[in-house]
């Protein structure tokens, strides 16, 4: 089952690189008795959350956005980090630098992962996976870090590609190859599936690729809704999107999907708190200024629900959101209920305020769980 090269039009070639648990490594690089032990980057308190974990740590399951608490019982000897957005931000600045001697077609994801469009590049080179064998290259030397990158000819393939052989990885899904590799991967490995729409899926009888295309596109959309065109496209190959390297930016937020669900508004709280922090940084980030906070929850039954307040000020201070956040907590239907995610954001941009920027998190509007990084 393979594909014509003919039927795809124009070849691009499409590069994504997702450094390797990124937090916990630069962790482990900057200090030495951090190396070859089992870390998590986040707050050890009893409410707290795991942004991110080594490798080490997740041999024992330790995952992010799981409550510290319990990575702490099933990774012994874990040690806790707390996080340097700072630091991270400029590993992140001097990782794109890297991307820019090869191609201005860069679109970041996060912090550490973006796509690389290398069809035309600075270096002329026609081979996309030799451009990306230099960078990982490039990454190790100067930033003392490893990265995985994926190579195909669209953006849904070269991120399934990364992910292939993690860490350090390096994999290219040519044309000619992708239906058989569709074909074979389990449908949670496909991009916005995550383990509520994996077990959907698996509901309908669908665990892999071949039995995501076997399905009808109205099939899909009567299920998934707009996701399921999506799906549909991808079982197939098909991703037209563009590497888009300026968005229009119109909010900055961040989510956590805990594997535990939060029963009391302490832990809520707790949440809100860490998640204000990394906030901050990517309103930093972005160079952007938003009048309205908004408070996002989902409950144990997938309802979920939101609370919003304009301030006459952009919120821009750690403490101060947090303070309004919680604000707004008292405010929302909490009280006998489950929370399993918490979001926070800001919009409305300031009257003159820039709202140009290479960096937006949100791609898909998928269900995404996963945490932190």
């Amino acid at each position: 089952m393979t594909r014509d090269v003919s039927e795809l039009g124009e070849i691009r070639k499409i590069i994504h690189i997702d450094m390797d648990a990124f937090y916990a490594s630069v962790e482990q690089r900057d200090n030495p008795e951090l190396r070859g032990v089992p870390i998590a980057v986040g707050h050890a308190e009893g409410r707290g959350v795991v942004a991110a974990a080594s490798y080490e740590a997740r041999r024992f399951g330790v995952r992010s956005a799981m409550p510290s608490m319990r990575a702490a019982k099933i990774c012994p000897g874990l040690v806790f980090v707390k996080p340097r957005f700072d630091v991270y931000k400029k590993v992140s600045a001097a990782m794109h630098k890297i991307f820019h001697e090869y191609t201005d077609i860069v679109e970041p994801i996060s912090l550490d992962e973006a796509f690389l469009d290398v069809t035309v590049n600075k270096a002329g080179e026609p081979m996309a996976v030799n451009i990306a064998r230099e960078i990982k290259s490039k990454i190790r030397e100067r930033l003392g870090l490893t990265a995985s990158a994926g190579v195909s000819y669209n953006k849904f393939l070269a991120k399934i590609a990364s992910d292939y052989r993690k860490p350090d990885g390096l994999c290219t899904i040519h044309p000619s190859q992708a239906l058989d590799f569709i074909r074979r991967i389990p449908v949670e490995d496909f991009w916005g599936v995550g383990p509520v729409t994996a077990a959907r899926m698996h509901a309908l009888g669908i665990w892999n690729g071949e039995q995501l295309a076997a399905c009808s596109a109205e099939l899909l959309s009567h299920e998934f809704g707009k996701s399921g065109r999506i799906f549909y496209q991808f079982a197939r190959g098909i991703d037209n999107r563009p590497v888009e390297p300026l968005w229009t930016r119109k909010s900055v937020g961040c989510e956590i999907t805990l594997q535990e669900d939060l029963v009391t508004v302490g832990e809520i709280e707790q949440v809100i708190s860490d998640l204000a922090e990394e906030l901050v940084w990517r309103i930093g980030r972005s160079v952007f200024r938003g009048c309205t906070l908004t408070l996002k929850l989902k409950f144990s039954d997938f309802s979920q629900c939101s609370r919003s307040h304009t301030a006459p000020h952009a919120y821009q201070n750690k403490d101060l959101i947090a303070q309004a956040a919680i604000r707004l907590l008292a405010l929302a239907p909490v009280v006998g209920r489950q929370v399993r995610l918490v979001g926070l954001s800001v919009s409305m941009p300031e009257h003159g305020s820039s709202s140009r920027t290479v960096y937006d998190p949100r791609q898909l509007e998928f269900d995404f769980e996963n945490g932190y990084d």
